[in-house]
């Protein structure tokens, strides 16, 4: 049973991998009974057309939170960070939720010294699987892999090992 008091606000790359991953964003709502996709997240989503990998999926999750607008970005974010991670970053603070899913390095970076908690897919999927939904972990980590999803020796080890 999902925690329904659980928000998060979602970057690009975890939306293409979960895709890649299940075929869906499931593992998200399963989780979260808020997710929120920051105005810059849905545009470069977006960005391939509507024939682009995971552009229909995402459409057809209408229980997405879609910000109607941009947000206003501070330097120190617009410098460090690409606009979607930044926008993933500010809207959290603007919104006051704690969570966010990014799975780039350097955003997870800046996402924790600004205070919030970090998942990446992989942590979606395994915590997803925790608490009873049905993912097979080694068939997911091959499907975005196939989908050309880089994911690092360290964090393959990790989740095969969960």
């Amino acid at each position: 049973m999902p925690d329904l008091a659980q928000s998060v606000v979602t970057n690009t790359t975890p939306l293409i991998a979960l895709t890649a991953a299940t075929g869906n964003l499931d593992a998200l709502r399963y989780l979260y009974s808020r997710v929120v996709v920051p105005y810059e997240v849905a545009q470069e989503v977006r960005l391939g057309g509507r024939d682009a990998f995971g552009v229909d999926v995402f459409e057809s999750a209408a229980w997405l939170e879609i910000c109607p607008a941009p947000v206003t970005l501070p330097p120190y974010l617009q410098n460090a960070l690409d606009r979607g991670e930044a926008s993933v970053i500010q809207t959290a603070l603007d919104l006051g939720l704690a969570r966010v899913c990014i799975d780039e390095s350097i955003g997870r970076r800046v996402a924790r010294l600004s205070g919030l908690n970090v998942t990446g897919s992989i942590g979606v999927l395994l915590k997803a699987r925790s608490q009873g939904y049905e993912v097979s972990i080694p068939d997911a980590l091959a499907r975005m892999r196939e989908r050309g999803i880089w994911l690092s020796q360290e964090v393959m080890r990790f989740a095969l090992a969960q």
